[in-house]
């Protein structure tokens, strides 16, 4: 048994789940995995979160604020953060993702998301934002978007960005993220779309939504989580839901300006789509995950259709000069 190995079995013996069955979860993008742990007909997760490269103290605090808010977070049933190991009450398998592959009505789902946004939206900043929570600043958002550059560009066209290219390419980035600013800021969930989302038959209103992966949380525009929702990198969504997401959030909110929210809308998904592009492409070349490969199609798309906005001409001219049509391909596997 490796030391993980009993480190997890020590962890479950003090937390009364000695000789529990485990069943191994879905694994996701990050170093964590999850086990479903039944005893008799009780059911717990386990999160295996080793460190440093995981930390789950920010998932303990935004676990803990969502609950406090009636959001339904998963419940802690115990913890040990230094080891990264959690105990999490169990939602059940009713991801938005399972439910739409079984026919569930999409608007139905996409509704119900929208719905928890525009609640979590209606709350003043300092209700809704975590004490101290770190701001989705520029300079974040300037670095996520440069992993396009760091690890798509090589890989597509075959040799690293030139310095003075990728500066470029962070000097319009700051330009035209002051479009982004425009609207009022809340708590950014920053992955939130149908992966990460659960369908609560039991829970009414908002809560009848489970939250999960939401321990990068920022404080950042509203915006952010609506295009996560409606511009999804690893499915297709029709053009009329998106469109009556995002009427259906407006209309929640009257005094928003339509164009500096459309504005903002466009710039940050242009944003988490060249990040996307270069984390996909990072988790095959760097940690051996080629199957996010097949999504890049699609991301290009979304990509190339926010650049469509005015406030994102700077960035469509740089992407047309550096990364052409023709080379927005999907990169090969390592080694092949």
């Amino acid at each position: 048994m490796t030391d993980r190995a009993l480190r997890i079995e020590e962890f479950l013996q003090q937390a009364g789940w000695a000789g529990c069955k485990r069943i191994p979860l879905a694994a996701d993008a990050s170093f964590r995995r999850y086990d479903r742990l039944a005893m008799g007909e009780t059911r717990a997760v386990l999160m295996d979160a080793p460190p440093p490269r995981e930390d789950v103290r920010p998932f303990i605090r935004l676990a803990e604020h969502l609950s406090a808010l009636e959001y339904s977070a998963p419940k802690l049933l115990a913890a040990d953060a230094e080891n990264g190991l959690l105990l999490l009450e169990d939602l059940g398998d009713d991801t938005f993702t399972r439910l739409l592959s079984d026919g569930a009505d999409e608007a139905t789902l996409y509704r119900l998301a929208t719905d928890l946004l525009i609640d979590l939206h209606r709350r003043p900043p300092d209700e809704a934002v975590p004490e101290g929570l770190s701001p989705y600043d520029d300079g974040r958002l300037v670095e996520e978007a440069s992993l396009l550059t760091e690890w798509y560009f090589p890989a597509a066209c075959g040799h690293a960005v030139p310095e003075a290219t990728a500066r470029e390419f962070r000097d319009i980035w700051r330009m035209a993220l002051r479009h982004a600013r425009n609207v009022p800021e809340s708590l950014v969930l920053r992955d939130y779309h149908v992966d990460n989302l659960m369908r609560l038959p039991d829970r009414s209103g908002v809560a009848a939504c489970g939250l999960l992966d939401f321990q990068d949380a920022v404080r950042g525009p509203v915006t952010y989580d609506l295009v996560s929702l409606v511009e999804d990198a690893r499915r297709d969504i029709e053009d009329g839901l998106a469109a009556e997401m995002k009427n259906r959030y407006l209309d929640a909110f009257p005094g928003l300006d339509r164009h500096a929210f459309e504005a903002s809308m466009a710039v940050l998904g242009a944003q988490r789509h060249a990040k996307v592009i270069g984390i996909f492409t990072r988790l095959c070349h760097r940690d051996g995950k080629p199957g996010y490969l097949a999504h890049i199609p699609r991301v290009w798309r979304l990509l190339e259709r926010s650049c469509e906005h005015p406030a994102l001409a700077a960035i469509r001219h740089w992407l047309d000069a550096h990364i052409p049509a023709a080379q927005r391909v999907v990169p090969q596997e390592s080694g092949r």
